[in-house]
């Protein structure tokens, strides 16, 4: 699932575009040090949602984008929430405690945050 959620942000993102190939089974494995199954079985889910293609003997090819029309705001929100991230350190939170504070935050429905 992670390796699939990888890909989607990525995705989503603008970091793979329609035509960009995914790493081969083999370079994931020895990069990310999981069974070639478990690649194998991600890059078929992904195939299966047709968002990539498998070309035997070529590779597995982006087939189209999950990016849309907020691409351009992805940029100032970053910088935005870099500059929260390094408040969120200097008042001596850890990487955890800000997971742990993003997560109920977004979990949050926007009406009680607003208040």
């Amino acid at each position: 699932m992670q390796l699939i959620q990888q890909v989607r942000q990525a995705m989503r993102l603008g970091l793979l575009t329609e035509g960009d190939q995914l790493p081969t089974v083999k370079d994931v494995v020895a990069k990310v040090a999981i069974n070639p199954n478990t690649v194998l079985k991600a890059y078929r889910e992904l195939e299966y949602e047709g968002l990539v293609a498998a070309r035997p003997g070529v590779g597995t090819f982006v087939t189209r984008t999950l990016t849309d029309a907020s691409l351009p705001a992805h940029g100032p929100l970053r910088k935005e929430l870099r500059a929260w991230l390094a408040k969120a350190r200097a008042a001596g939170l850890d990487a955890e405690s800000i997971q742990a504070l993003f997560a109920t935050t977004f979990q949050t429905p926007i009406e009680e945050t607003a208040s």
